[in-house]
């Protein structure tokens, strides 16, 4: 079955503590080099039959009104998965 993928971050401006703990934790895990971290989500839709273009628009529409805070999140992507 296909799968739509809907990626989401937090916009820019606002404040990321969980990334920024993340960040804070990594190189007492020995991974070093990295400036900064930003945490976001990942939404993966299933889709029955083929994806059309308007099933597309529908799952932008889905992560701008309901799979993101508009007012602190940012929709960064919204693709077809190859293969998950």
């Amino acid at each position: 079955m296909p799968t739509i993928v809907v990626e989401v971050m937090p916009k820019p401006e606002i404040l990321d503590p969980q990334g920024k703990a993340i960040a804070n934790a990594l190189p007492h895990l020995g991974f070093t080099g990295f400036a900064g971290v930003r945490q976001g989500k990942r939404f993966e839709l299933t889709v029955e039959g083929q994806v059309t273009d308007e099933l597309l628009d529908s799952a932008r529409r889905a992560a701008a009104e309901m799979l993101s805070n508009p007012v602190i999140e940012d929709v960064v992507s919204v693709t077809v998965a190859e293969d998950i």
